[in-house]
């Protein structure tokens, strides 16, 4: 009998219709295929009945997290040579399983089916978000999601973000640090805001703080920061105290709906309407607008992905909704645009930043890797390897056009029409 790398080397050949493209490490030892790159191990057959029961992405990412799967080698090389097969088929879970069912793939499933094990599968990893109560983006689920997400120890942050704590994209410059990279992008949304001494800014989605402090700081505003994750909020307020800023800056556990004490001059959302939901978005458009003065501005930072041909089709990544971002989801370009309008907002700029996210989550991914034992004290193994895989994919996602990140400037403009932007608010001189 050939040995356990050939035969899943084969099976999934004649599963996935192609050649697979890396090479594979099985259980017992043996390898099989294309040599010279990085290596995927399976190292127990416990991954083979997570795939089984759960064909698609979520069953690779079950034996990935719970340490089934590994790579030996570079992690972008082989994630940039599985993604055809494993982001860009526009196969769903359900399509999958369908395919293990068709009679000419049969013989193929059952030998698969062998080469597993004893059945049922192995539970689900204890990182898996569960038990998740109520709506689907009500306020009661909402702070669920971001508590399963950012409630995960402000140390393990500090490892993956490095001193500026900043999660979200940054903004590069050829020969610049991480760090420099993160001051410039708050500062481009503080300049894109025109803040200004005693202007009241409303940070929606405030994180650590680091926009609150640096608008506090460099440009004498006064700071209305909201979160819904009591361990950021905790962080960020001894962080204002140390920095000798509380009197300009207040940070709140706080739904953004909740939020009364308008009107703002500024509203910055950094990275937070990715968790808004496009069934709350336009919920989501008109309170900012309602918080906002005459004449006062919103600085929407938000990831996109791609319009669907079938936009009704669209499907949340099972990995990350239910490891990473629980109830995430990403809408196109277009769609945040057409909703912000709709909401009475004037777009006076849109700013597409994307390669400047895939440098960014390289580095997260190499702040982790370099204190890897560290990070894993502080959290789990589990939940390691859920960033490091998460990071890793979004890097090559960004860099292969299949999502990207977009800064809009929306104006709440009086019916003067005045909208107080510059004639030339940008200057294309620079090379690619």
């Amino acid at each position: 009998m050939a040995d356990a790398a050939t035969r899943l080397t084969t099976l999934a050949e004649e599963l996935l219709g192609g050649p697979l493209p890396v090479r594979l490490r099985a259980w017992d030892g043996s390898e099989a295929g294309p040599v010279g790159g990085p290596v995927l191990i399976v190292r127990d057959r416990r991954a083979l009945r997570r795939m089984i029961w759960k064909p698609g992405e979520l069953g690779l990412a079950r034996a990935w997290v719970a340490g089934d799967l590994d790579v030996e080698g570079d992690l972008y090389e082989l994630l940039d040579s599985l993604s055809g097969l494993l982001w860009e088929r526009g196969e769903s879970s359900r399509s999958l399983l369908e395919s293990v069912r068709d009679p000419r793939l049969r013989a193929a499933a059952r030998s698969l089916l062998g080469l597993a094990g004893p059945l049922p599968p192995p539970r689900p990893p204890a990182e898996e978000m569960r038990g998740r109560s109520g709506g689907r983006h009500s306020k009661r689920r909402d702070k669920q999601a971001i508590s399963h997400h950012y409630d995960v120890g402000n140390d393990f942050y500090g490892i993956v973000l490095g001193p500026s704590m900043v999660y979200s994209c940054a903004y590069w410059t050829e020969d610049g640090t991480l760090e420099e990279a993160q001051r410039d992008k708050l500062d481009l949304i503080a300049r894109k805001l025109n803040l200004k001494e005693g202007d009241r800014l409303l940070d929606v989605g405030c994180g650590w703080g680091s926009m609150a402090v640096h608008a506090a700081r460099e440009y004498g505003a006064r700071v209305v920061g909201v979160t819904l994750s009591r361990e950021q909020a905790a962080f960020a307020r001894k962080r204002i105290a140390d920095e000798g800023l509380t009197d300009l800056i207040e940070i709140r556990v706080q739904d953004y709906r909740d939020v009364d004490d308008g009107p703002y001059d500024a509203i910055s959302s950094i990275g937070m309407a990715e968790h808004v939901g496009a069934v709350k978005y336009r919920e989501y458009a008109d309170t900012l607008y309602g918080l906002l003065r005459p004449g006062g501005r919103l600085l929407n930072h938000q990831i996109s992905r791609r319009p669907e041909p079938d936009e009704e089709a669209y499907e949340v990544d099972p990995f990350i909704d239910a490891y990473v971002f629980p109830d995430g989801e990403l809408a196109p370009m277009g769609r945040t645009l057409s909703t912000l309008e709709d909401a009475g907002f004037e777009v006076r700029d849109v700013e597409a930043i994307r390669e400047h996210y895939a440098l960014t989550l390289r580095r997260w991914v190499a702040n982790l890797e370099r204190e890897w034992d560290r990070a894993v004290g502080l959290t789990s193994p589990g939940r390691a390897r859920i960033w490091r895989l998460y990071m890793a994919a979004s890097a090559v996602s960004f860099e292969r056009n299949r999502i990207g990140v977009n800064q809009f400037l929306a104006v709440k403009t009086p019916v003067s029409g005045k909208s107080g932007t510059a004639l030339r608010p940008r200057v294309w001189n620079e090379k690619v």
